[in-house]
């Protein structure tokens, strides 16, 4: 105890506990394993990790927040031992004392150092310990560095290991903005601590009430038909497909609101209770009503799914689960979502609002990865590990709850469902049976497929002879000649297996069979031969004619250039810009030529691109344009456009915006780093007050800052909060910021453009070209990648591929969306 009083000294010394309301340095009696994150704005916003070690909490200023991707060094500044009664702090310490600025509690659990490894390593300059905690989980890295010449503070790097929990690199802090310990974001505990009455048109924006809490209000969605896959012959080629794994599991639908979750299979058995360790996992996420399609798997020894794992944990029933066997869950479709069927949005939009539903999840929780285009790299590499294949999706295809070529499947080895309908005894001592014999339905009739005979596990044929003894009969169910029926003990055709096999015989028998397990998930009724089509060729969707017409002489780009573009990011473009009222910049002679904004349309784009009737301001209506897909995009390019800008809310909904942006424009004199810095600034106060913002380069000067939000508000409320924000800032700043149009007041300032977020008003879409020398891009970023960022125009129409590769990166998964609701202010 003397020892841990000692290590208080430095903490107690630097507070005046007068002043501050900071615990006092206590030395705690209690002995444990607890470790705690602190979100911690004070002169720069940093979090503190601490870890409980000899009665105290040895503790790190992580300058950047922890980071779950492995590649990601974080600067984690050691500072004074604090004491165990820290662990609860959460509030303001006083501006002027030690420490000033608002202490939020942003994680909290357990940890231990490795196996073999010793809490005492900090001594030694490292230490490689395990956080289980409601956000940090899995292996973590602490290591000292070499302090340079005449250095005082000591500082550390802390790294994620690469394991199950490693993820991206805005996940931890760029989603988590509330409080552990009270749900509260750091506007709230700012305000309830200083007593503040919110005025956003006085105060920082800071103050601001945050975002309503979105909490599991109402019942998990009841069961509906989920879609299915057609089997090919190939991978389908093009730009307008994702690939995914085909994952070696059993379907399954989660259907969840708060701690209600239920799990059915992909014929609507509710296997709940099968499932119990997972229904917990999901139950802890507290997710609003949904309903979430995917697959659940077990791991083999080499770590990879394995369908004969699953079968052996299930056999053991609810309950029996440990950490070599847990059961996991990947989720890849959201079809539902608070109320609201999501059937008729794209494959990749339902993927991207899943990313940003399950942003909190850790495994056995986890969202699907997958590729844009590129699928015949990733069906290598499956067939090389050895692994059942993919799954190739078209973008924008809705949800059609059916089979359909939308969604199709590319094995790497045959395997296919059977009906055992009966057994071949065994001369092997003590082996219950030699074969079982298999069939499918055909028509109206059941056809026999020949034999099994390997496959089997000893506990495994017992398990399956006493099934048999509930199911024998005395006649054959299906007609079956010859040697096969001589020794043949014959079942009711109930039981389904899953079959690997080498290819069918001339006859229409299995070549080489072995078997995986029951499929006590599907119906025997439903199994069918399957027969590989051939792959889904690509659409042929809109002629471009005058393809060589130079659009940017700069580039020497042209108008064929720009609709290659347009048609390769169609994918990820469609998903932001689809749906919504759109102004085009048209410029049929190309870019230097004259340019006009067109967003009225009487018919001349042809069938691809829609109209809606929208109430003007003088009481009248006009028809505005909108596209539904990547057909649509192409024949605005096929009538001279370059620029597709939207409003902040969808054809479904337009008197009630979903997406409010801040333009940062500078003044001509300010460098791109004044913009950047601007943009991060920018997205701390948003989540101060509880608010997920996301970063775009314009391909010009400046950068979009993006807040997705549920369109239940009225343009007045959206606009009226954007320009309150922005007044509070340029009020809170005058020297960097201004909120005016004012060519003169700007000088020097980034002038935040708030008036896109009024009704009518539009902004550039993600992905979008720009009128702009050398053909640059608006691109969705990251917010770390920002922070490298040298330019709002890096990226050209010559970088589909890259950018394509890039929106599937872990950074960008979910960009754009988020469930939150417009604060009051």
């Amino acid at each position: 105890m003397a020892r841990a009083a000692d290590l208080l000294a430095d903490y107690n010394a630097k507070r005046d506990f007068k002043q501050t309301p900071e615990p006092a340095g206590k030395v705690s009696k209690a002995a444990g394993n607890r470790f705690i994150v602190q979100k911690h704005d004070a002169t720069r916003l940093h979090f503190d990790l601490r870890l409980e070690i000899d009665g105290v909490l040895k503790s790190w200023a992580v300058t950047k927040g922890p980071s779950a991707n492995p590649e990601d060094k974080r600067l984690a500044v050691r500072t004074e031992d604090h004491p165990m009664s820290y662990a609860d702090f959460e509030g303001v310490i006083p501006k002027g004392a030690y420490g000033g600025g608002t202490v939020m509690l942003w994680d909290s659990g357990s940890w231990a150092p490795i196996a073999g490894k010793s809490a005492h390593d900090i001594e030694e300059g490292h230490l490689h310990f395990t956080l289980d905690g409601q956000r940090m989980k899995g292996e973590w890295l602490l290591v000292r560095m070499k302090p340079r010449p005449g250095e005082k503070r000591e500082n550390w790097l802390l790294r994620k290991i690469a394991d199950r929990w490693a993820g991206g690199t805005d996940d931890l802090v760029g989603r988590a903005l509330t409080s552990v310990l009270s749900d509260r974001t750091m506007a709230q505990i700012a305000a309830g601590e200083e007593g503040l009455k919110p005025d956003l048109g006085a105060k920082p924006a800071s103050t601001a009430k945050p975002a309503s809490k979105r909490r599991s209000k109402g019942t998990p969605p009841k069961f509906r038909a989920l879609q299915l896959a057609t089997l090919v012959d190939a991978v389908p080629a093009g730009h307008d497909w994702i690939h995914e794994i085909k994952y070696d599991g059993y379907r399954a639908a989660v259907a969840a609101a708060g701690s209600d979750v239920r799990i059915y299979t992909r014929n609507g058995l509710d296997w709940t209770d099968k499932f119990a360790p997972l229904v917990a996992h999901i139950a802890a996420l507290d997710l609003p009503p949904c309903l979430i399609d995917g697959e659940i798997v077990a791991f083999d020894a080499n770590g990879n799914p394995d369908f004969s794992a699953l079968q052996a944990v299930l056999k053991r029933g609810k309950g029996a689960q440990d950490a070599k066997t847990e059961l996991q869950f990947f989720a890849f479709d959201l079809i539902e979502q608070d109320g609201k069927s999501l059937t008729t949005l794209g494959n990749l939009e339902r993927k991207e609002r899943l990313e940003a539903l399950l942003h909190d999840a850790a495994p056995p929780i986890a969202v699907a990865d997958h590729v844009i285009g590129a699928g015949e790299r990733l069906y290598a590499a499956m067939c090389s590990a050895g692994q059942e294949g993919i799954i190739s999706k078209r973008a924008e295809s809705g949800y059609a709850g059916k089979r359909s070529t939308n969604w199709v499947k590319v094995k790497c080895t045959r395997r296919q469902e059977f009906v055992i309908v009966g057994w071949n005894p065994s001369r092997a001592k003590g082996r219950p049976f030699a074969s079982l014999l298999l069939a499918q339905h055909e028509g109206d009739a059941l056809v026999y497929k020949g034999n099994v005979g390997t496959g089997f596990s000893a506990d495994g044929m017992d398990d399956l002879a006493r099934t048999f003894a509930k199911l024998a009969r005395k006649t054959a169910p299906l007609p079956v000649e010859g040697a096969a029926a001589r020794h043949a003990h014959w079942l009711k055709p109930e039981l389904v297996a899953e079959i690997a096999f080498a290819e069918f015989t001339a006859g229409g028998a299995v070549r080489h069979a072995s078997f995986l397990g029951l499929r006590g998930d599907k119906a025997a009724r439903d199994v069918t031969p399957e027969v590989a089509r051939p792959a889904p060729a690509d659409h042929d969707v809109v002629t471009i004619t005058s393809r060589d017409r130079v659009i940017f002489p700069e580039a020497k780009k042209t108008k064929g250039d720009l609709a290659d573009y347009y048609a390769a990011v169609a994918p990820v473009m469609v998903m932001h810009a689809a749906r919504r009222p759109i102004s085009l910049v048209r410029c049929p002679q190309g870019r230097a030529k004259a340019c006009f904004f067109q967003k009225h349309d009487s018919g001349s784009f042809g069938e691809h691109v829609h109209h809606i009737s929208i109430r003007e301001k003088d009481g009248g209506h006009e028809d505005y344009l909108y596209v539904e897909d990547a057909a649509g995009l192409l024949a605005c390019v096929q009538m001279g456009t370059i620029e597709f800008h939207g409003w902040g809310s969808q054809i479904a909904a337009v008197e009630h915006p979903d997406r409010m942006v801040f333009d940062l424009d500078p003044d001509e004199g300010l460098d791109f780093a004044d913009v950047r810095k601007a943009a991060l600034d920018i997205r701390g106060h948003l989540a101060d007050m509880g608010l997920v913002s996301f970063a775009m380069l314009t391909g010009g000067k400046g950068v979009h800052v993006v807040v997705p939000l549920d369109p239940g508000h009225s343009w007045d409320a959206h606009k009226a909060f954007a320009r309150h924000f922005a007044e509070a800032l340029s009020m809170a700043e005058p020297d960097r910021f201004v909120a005016t149009m004012s060519k003169a007041k700007r000088k020097g300032r980034i002038f935040i453009d708030w008036l896109r977020n009024q009704r009518g008003s539009t902004a550039v879409m993600p992905y979008s070209a720009r009128a702009r020398p050398h053909a640059p891009v608006a691109v969705p970023i990251g917010w770390e990648a920002l922070a490298e960022a040298k330019s709002a125009s890096r990226y050209t129409i010559d970088d589909s591929s890259l950018l394509l590769e890039r929106a599937a990166r872990s950074d960008l998964q979910g960009w754009g969306f988020a469930a939150q609701a417009l604060p009051q202010y």
